[in-house]
């Protein structure tokens, strides 16, 4: 059985929905962590919802924030148990989006996956097992989970933004490559990629711009 996602929205400033940007945020925080950023997003994404679920758990590393699933080498959770909690958070997050353009009368080439580190990670792996494509994935300061995999289980091929900070110590700068080439394997033409320069585990003004662009440009938001 599926659990519910607490979920903050920015409505549109047009007041018609036309799109919607699903923000998925990272380990130990929430969903108004990153709704914010439908403030100057929503500026020039006129017709655009911004939602940003909680992740499903309380995260054991951060009490006062939620996780999509545990990680090992923070919360000292095992392998096993991280295996689960990813598992489970998946089915959540597709029960999630098939809500969500049930509610607001939205083709899934409406919607778009907006993820931050952990949120990236989910963002990676559920938007291309959807059986129909999204209008684009951006995952910042991420990485792609079980790239190995990925060739096998792909369904969809939605375009895709990385955007990486070139000082993140938290996730390695490098996985942003990684998660691009492991797309390229199995057959991505659309994925587009940004450094952010100067920039740690966070979201530079650069980087939201860029993100602004391909929302535009790529999604058709």
């Amino acid at each position: 059985m599926t659990r519910v996602l607490q979920t903050g929205r920015k409505a549109p400033v047009s007041g018609d929905i036309r799109s919607c940007v699903v923000f998925l945020h990272g380990y130990g925080a929430n969903g108004a962590d990153l709704l914010g950023l439908a403030d100057p997003l929503g500026e020039h994404l006129p017709d655009t919802l911004f939602v940003a679920p909680d992740a499903p758990e309380t995260c054991a590393g951060s009490p006062m924030g939620f996780q999509w699933f545990p990680i090992p080498w923070i919360d000292s959770s095992s392998e096993e148990e991280a295996r689960a909690g990813m598992a489970r958070a998946v089915d959540d997050l597709n029960a999630f989006l098939d809500a969500l353009m049930v509610d607001e009368d939205l083709m899934p080439e409406q919607v778009a996956l907006v993820g931050f580190s952990q949120g990236t990670m989910m963002s990676l792996h559920v938007g291309p097992r959807r059986e129909d494509a999204l209008a684009g994935i951006v995952g910042f300061s991420g990485r792609l989970l079980e790239p190995d995999l990925l060739a096998d289980e792909v369904i969809s091929r939605p375009p895709v933004l990385l955007i990486h900070g070139d000082q993140d110590d938290v996730v390695p700068p490098q996985s942003m490559p990684q998660a691009a080439e492991a797309l390229q394997e199995a057959g991505w033409k659309e994925i587009y990629a940004h450094v952010m320069e100067g920039t740690a585990h966070g979201i530079s003004p650069d980087g939201l711009g860029v993100a602004l662009a391909f929302l535009r440009d790529k999604c058709g938001f």
